[in-house]
């Protein structure tokens, strides 16, 4: 089978059942949250200059970070369901060479994790315009930002979503790819920085807010990069894992 055909299939499965929307609706929600924070939101002294500037407000909707840990669960889902359920076991008879069927749901995935962080992006942006003039502030991110912090999630749902799917075959059980992915993205991190300084510039919470222009640590080309090393390194084990394991 062509491999376009299988990202095509492996797409139909993501968008025929309920798993996206279940995100859609988290991504609503968050988006409700935002704008409720502009709405009735304070600093302790009681004043709102967290969106009094435009830098604050880029800030504020910078939605790249919760975009990747999303995704991330969305990949590990996405993924392990597939082997949890034997699923996968008719993909891998049209599609002997395990890898192209596997790349293919890579693929798919990250697809579908990048739509999730720009719609998710959206729905933040618009939340927080809407929000600003009951709030008597006006949005005041130029289109460049708004184009940035777009572009930002994008990549980092994409990224996400594809760390997500690795550990989704590398560990092929919903609640152990889930665990992997929440140690992964949450518990890591922080314990990289305590363990090597250096390490603060290259966790994905740094990485993602250098990417949405509201940090400085890296270059943003070093912060791509790195943010695909991210996502890469799992899928490549993921990918290794099954083409050396038995399916079922």
């Amino acid at each position: 089978m062509r491999w376009l055909r299988l990202v095509r299939a492996e797409l139909r499965k993501l968008t025929t059942t309920k798993l996206p929307w279940g995100f859609l609706a988290v991504l609503v929600v968050i988006a409700g949250l935002d704008a409720a924070v502009v709405l009735w939101g304070t600093d302790m002294d009681g004043s709102k200059t967290f969106i009094s500037t435009a830098d604050d407000q880029q800030s504020l909707m910078a939605f790249a970070a919760n975009a990747m840990i999303g995704t991330g669960l969305f990949g590990a889902i996405a993924v392990a369901r597939e082997f949890g359920h034997n699923t996968v076991v008719p993909t891998f008879l049209t599609s002997p060479r395990r890898y192209r069927a596997v790349l293919a749901q890579l693929t798919a995935v990250m697809i579908a994790g990048g739509l999730l962080g720009l719609l998710g992006e959206t729905l933040v942006i618009g939340a927080v315009a809407g929000a600003l003039p009951f709030a008597d502030y006006s949005f005041m991110v130029s289109a460049g930002a708004v184009a940035q912090l777009l572009a930002a999630s994008t990549w980092a749902g994409a990224a996400g979503a594809v760390l997500g799917a690795g550990l989704g075959a590398l560990v092929r059980n919903i609640g152990g790819a889930v665990t992997a992915a929440v140690v992964l993205l949450f518990i890591v991190p922080p314990l990289a920085v305590r363990l090597v300084n250096d390490a603060a510039s290259w966790i994905p919470d740094t990485l993602t807010r250098v990417l949405g222009g509201v940090g400085d640590q890296v270059s943003v080309p070093a912060a791509l990069a790195a943010l695909a090393a991210w996502a890469l390194i799992p899928a490549a084990l993921g990918l290794l894992a099954v083409q050396r394991r038995d399916v079922v």
